[in-house]
């Protein structure tokens, strides 16, 4: 057996920085943190390719003296704790006292900060080893330069994931601050472009309209409640604004992000049965709560916290989000309705369609000077922000550039004539669903009830669900659709602006060509905004929330493969468009039965559920015979 002995300190720092440092994201909040905690009101952060080649915070916090730059970059030396009972009372993000020594053990860090009435000072540390300390003129505040990180454990360079996902990944814990913190101004930029900024007044809406967007901000109900041990306030969206994935619920604990099931859980119960099935709200929930009932010193990122008196915190959530929708419903009613007033009517894109000449797709684009150019390239690269409620004054832009190339397509419709797809019925089924539909026999139709068809084969009966059945005809007609290479749109009279956070935007661009194949065409728009023109004839019903839902389910990481993707949208198409069951004719029947053995799968919907049920005449004998009966 080897000999016992103890790890060098240039060892034992990176192994401690294995557990808080893992990705470039881990570095900025650890920063911050240490930024807030020195009372800044102001935080900048500029990081560049993706964090790996440099971060640089900048704060204007009460520094550090010089002779407290040593201790600063030491293991377990803090400024936030002097004693056991301390831990159990931690009102501060950082205690540990671990965050500068494990940045400075897996990266070069240099370290300019001044301390109110004293002299500045500058210092650089490698590997974990300083290198130099020296006077140095400095504003009030710090400012530390992380270098080349994992410069010196190349092996953790190989876990980390594309530099479009660590660059998010840092959106996103900046986001998160950011939303804890209203008060203190934030900056983050990449390469010296400004990805977004909050002004730091307090205003927690327009810190989430800077975050997520105007159009989501809008949408926000504020919630506010307390009780003995806890105090509650925030904002949470309605109802109808949701997402397919729990990233857009932000719980903050005494201004520190944390991720617990059960208080996520009592956000949705709060919803009670106001939201759709897998869809999860947009939501900040703020609660203070005394240091003496959280125990954070349970996880080295601090993400994850014990909480006593939780079942009574998750219901006092609840109860705060149930009453703030009742509250608020009669007046967003009539607020919707007023809002709504100035929007296209049906009517009025049938006019648009049926009239080509309601705008003129063959008009010049005007001759400008080279003054007049160089002045409209400036303003389109401004970061302004777009309002939906003004038309755009610029004469060089057409939103009727495809209006030609859509006006063809459609006239090849023909509502009447022979719609049978020419997509090979083959393309689409596996060998399983391929041997399942051979063995559907043809049905022929004996009566029918308000809900079910009645038919028999030889010597069986069959009930079959007709409202089932008709989604699952429609579910593989907007399958054939979406995957037809030539997808057929329509031209919006009033084109759609979609607004993102910064993370959301940048995810979408690697999106576009996916998008594209199923007939969504996205058109960058301003500050992250995109455009849409036009859209796929296969979407139905209000345009702009299936839009939505459908870059949702692209953005989420759990359903990563297109295939997938398709299957849900298709799915949910079917149900939107329908939605009860109908009165059939004779003819109507009989053809949905024929329809039903040419299915993949005959037997079962897109949800599991039966389409039919098969009662052979054993069954059937079983049914009317009693106990006594021989």
């Amino acid at each position: 057996m080897a000999k016992i002995h103890e790890l060098s300190e240039t060892l034992t720092n990176q192994i401690a920085a294995g557990e808080v440092i893992e990705r470039p994201a881990s570095v900025v909040k650890e920063l911050i943190e240490n930024s807030i905690d020195a009372g800044a009101s102001r935080i900048r952060i500029d990081f560049t390719e993706a964090g790996l080649k440099q971060i640089v915070v900048q704060d204007n916090g009460s520094g550090i003296e010089a002779d407290q730059i040593d201790l600063a970059f030491m293991r377990h030396a803090t400024s936030k704790i002097n004693n056991e009972r301390d831990l159990f009372r931690v009102a501060t993000l950082g205690f540990r006292g671990e965050a500068l020594a494990s940045i400075a053990a897996v990266s070069q860090v240099e370290i300019l900060t001044r301390a109110s009435g004293v002299k500045g000072t500058r210092a650089e540390f490698s590997g974990g080893q300083k290198k130099l300390q020296e006077d140095a003129a400095a504003q009030k505040g710090t400012q530390i330069i992380v270098n080349n990180l994992f410069f010196n454990t190349p092996a953790r360079l190989k876990y980390l994931r594309s530099p479009r996902t660590e660059m998010t990944k840092i959106i996103d814990i900046v986001n998160r601050v950011a939303l804890g913190y209203s008060k203190i101004a934030f900056t983050l930029t990449n390469n010296g472009k400004v990805l977004f900024r909050t002004a730091g007044n307090g205003n927690l809406q327009q810190t989430v309209a800077n975050i997520y967007g105007r159009p989501v901000a809008e949408k926000m109900l504020p919630i506010k409640m307390e009780n003995a041990d806890f105090k509650i306030n925030g904002l949470i969206s309605r109802p109808e604004l949701t997402r397919s994935t729990r990233n857009f619920i932000s719980i903050l604990l005494n201004g520190r992000y944390i991720r617990n099931y059960q208080l996520n859980a009592a956000i949705m119960d709060g919803y009670a049965n106001k939201m759709d099935s897998r869809h999860y709200p947009v939501a900040v929930i703020a609660i203070k709560v005394d240091p003496f009932l959280v125990d954070v010193n349970v996880h080295p990122t601090k993400q994850e916290v014990r909480l006593s008196k939780e079942k009574e915190l998750g219901r006092l959530i609840s109860q705060a989000i149930s009453e703030a929708i009742m509250e608020k419903q009669d007046s967003l009613n009539t607020f919707s309705e007023i809002s709504n007033t100035d929007k296209p009517t049906l009517v009025d894109q049938l006019q648009f369609n049926l009239n080509k000449n309601v705008v003129d797709t063959s008009r010049k684009i005007p001759e400008t000077n080279a003054l007049e150019a160089k002045n409209i390239e400036v303003a389109e690269q401004a970061p302004e922000f777009v309002d939906l409620n003004t038309p755009r004054s610029d004469k060089r832009y057409h939103i009727t550039s495809t209006w030609d190339k859509n006006v063809r397509l459609q006239a090849q419709l023909t509502p009447f004539g022979d719609t049978k797809p020419k997509t090979n019925k083959q393309e689409l089924l596996s060998s399983g669903d391929a041997t399942l539909s051979k063995t559907m026999p043809e049905l022929k139709l004996v009566g029918m009830t308000n809900e079910l068809l009645v038919a028999e084969h030889e010597q069986d009966l069959y009930l079959v669900d007709q409202l089932r059945l008709r989604r699952k005809l429609q579910y593989y007609k907007i399958l054939r659709d979406i995957n037809n290479p030539q997808v057929v749109k329509q031209t919006l009279l009033t084109p759609i602006v979609l607004e993102f956070g910064q993370v959301d935007f940048l995810k979408l661009k690697d999106k576009i060509a996916e998008l594209t194949k199923i007939g969504i065409e996205l058109e960058e728009f301003g500050d992250n905004s995109y455009l849409v023109r036009n859209y796929p004839v296969w979407l139905q019903g209000d345009i702009e929330r299936s839009l939505h839902q459908i870059l949702d389910q692209f953005l989420d990481s759990e359903m990563s493969k297109s295939s997938r993707i398709i299957s849900w949208i298709a799915n949910e198409e079917a149900k939107k468009q329908v939605t009860q069951r109908i009165k059939l004719s004779q003819i109507e029947a009989s053809d949905l039965l024929k329809q039903l053995s040419t299915l993949p799968d005959p037997y079962y919907d897109q949800d599991g559920q039966r389409i039919f049920v098969r009662l052979t005449a054993t069954d059937i004998n079983k049914l009317f015979k009693g106990k006594n009966n021989v």
